[in-house]
């Protein structure tokens, strides 16, 4: 069994709580996504994991052990991060083989030889053995960085934004290969992200993160549906969640509610609805539209289907099912009716 728990654990640098009593658990055979901005944590939480810091306070566990005092060699944890961190004069079978020839492991070359081959051949690099790390594209670098945690066949994986240098369509490229060699491999992986479509593309659960805080740890399809708050909410989809003051409805509101929340996806335009608003912006993305709407001051964006046809400055009204939409408190905490 392949498992992280973290309890309680807290870590500041001079006078910023980097990470603030964090508790949670990476099962065996899972990939986590820590999500959130710069500052938030998150590598943070995974440098403390790895032991290359020492938390203040708190306990973390891999397999059942207390490793919180342990040095990084005594983890069995392998890093990725952003940055590739190859060695530039190696080739790429050299910069696979170099974890592996550790005295500590006692293998021959043989045996280095079937690791690193396997490895390449999982994330098809196997025809750029050979090739001096120099000669590389990103995609191809980042795939050196992440083999060569590989083939340490360690306990845990924690990657640190890997794929956020690279351009978006090797991005997506990289991720639905990495999430398959995950599940082949039954690997358990921490990843760090603040891209929330890799967030849900990949993750089993995802963790929000706020200011070192743990905010909502859930699944992707229930932290996107029932977010509880409105920092949460805005963390998934895209475009990003409307939110208005709660006067702009005139009956079914709980009397704490501030605001409401609802997807664009589940808005509805039309000759009636709910709210009246004017069209400000038309977006054509080809498979759908996105449509900006001034609503008393407000902004407020719609997707709808590429064959409906709308035009600028129209009056127009705007439905939400009731059940779409979300209320939250003056402090955007999520409230029920």
């Amino acid at each position: 069994m392949s498992e992280i728990r973290l309890e309680n654990i807290s870590k500041s640098f001079k006078r910023v709580e980097a990470v603030k009593s964090l508790s949670f658990s990476v099962k065996h055979g899972e990939l986590v996504v820590l999500l959130g901005p710069t500052g938030a944590g998150k590598t943070t939480t995974l440098r403390l994991i790895a032991g290359l810091e020492t938390a203040d306070s708190g306990s973390i566990y891999i397999d059942g052990r207390n490793v919180t005092n342990l040095q990084p060699a005594e983890r069995d944890v392998a890093f990725v991060f952003q940055q590739y961190s190859l060695y530039p004069r190696y080739t790429v079978f050299d910069n696979l083989a170099f974890p592996l020839r550790s005295p500590l492991r006692n293998l021959n070359k043989g045996e280095i030889k079937e690791i690193v081959h396997r490895v390449a051949q999982t994330l098809h690099i196997e025809d750029k053995l050979r090739n001096k790390a120099t000669q590389l594209s990103g995609g191809e670098m980042q795939r050196v960085a992440i083999g060569r945690a590989l083939v340490r066949d360690p306990n845990i994986f924690l990657m640190d934004e890997p794929l956020s240098s690279l351009d978006a369509k090797l991005r997506e490229e990289l991720r639905l290969e990495l999430k398959n060699i995950q599940v082949k491999l039954g690997a358990t992986i921490l990843f760090v992200t603040h891209d929330h479509i890799e967030a849900t593309t990949m993750a089993d659960h995802i963790g929000v993160l706020k200011e070192g805080e743990l905010v909502q740890f859930d699944t992707p399809d229930e932290i996107y549906n029932n977010p509880n708050s409105i920092y949460v909410a805005q963390k998934l989809g895209s475009p990003k969640i409307n939110v208005i003051s709660s006067n702009q409805l005139d009956a079914g509101i709980p009397a704490d509610a501030e605001f409401i929340a609802f997807r664009p996806e589940n808005v509805t335009l039309g000759s009636s609805g709910l709210l009246k608003a004017k069209i400000e912006t038309i977006q054509n993305l080809g498979v759908e539209k996105i449509v900006s709407l001034s609503l008393s001051g407000e902004t407020v964006r719609a997707l709808v289907k590429p064959d409906v046809t709308l035009n600028l400055d129209d009056d127009i009204h705007v439905d939400i099912p009731r059940e779409d939409i979300m209320f939250f408190d003056k402090n955007s905490e999520r409230v029920y009716p």
